[in-house]
């Protein structure tokens, strides 16, 4: 049977192309994280988000929960923080506070539920 037009060597085109956003959504995090932080809470948060991945597939792994969905969310999770705190994560807790930290809780969903509809 061939593979159609809407698969990449088995795999489809829309969930590469979510893991293609997550992982340069998490690369622009961490690259933040990086620049922004400094002293005793730059090596803690740059160790936590580099653990979220394998934390992520590993809870998949052990619940027996797709990923496809955790995929997502991570994905939106990441863009939204990018956005809301102008690619410098340390904002989120410097300055703005429960504001960016709530229009962060509404981009991340509105994320999810677009990705989830074109995807799923």
């Amino acid at each position: 049977m061939a593979l159609g037009p809407e698969s990449l060597g088995g795999i489809p085109v829309a969930l590469l192309i979510i893991w293609a956003l997550g992982a340069a959504g998490w690369g622009a995090v961490l690259a933040g994280l990086r620049h922004g932080l400094r002293g005793r809470a730059r090596g803690s948060a740059l160790f936590a988000h580099v653990l979220t991945l394998a934390g992520a597939v590993f809870g998949c792994t052990v619940l027996g929960f797709g990923f496809l969905y955790v995929s997502i969310a991570l994905t939106a999770e990441w863009w939204a923080l990018a956005l809301v705190t102008g690619f410098r994560p340390e904002r989120l807790l410097d300055s703005g506070g429960l504001g960016r930290l709530a229009v962060w809780a509404v981009l991340t969903a509105a994320g999810i539920l677009a990705a989830g509809a074109l995807v799923l």
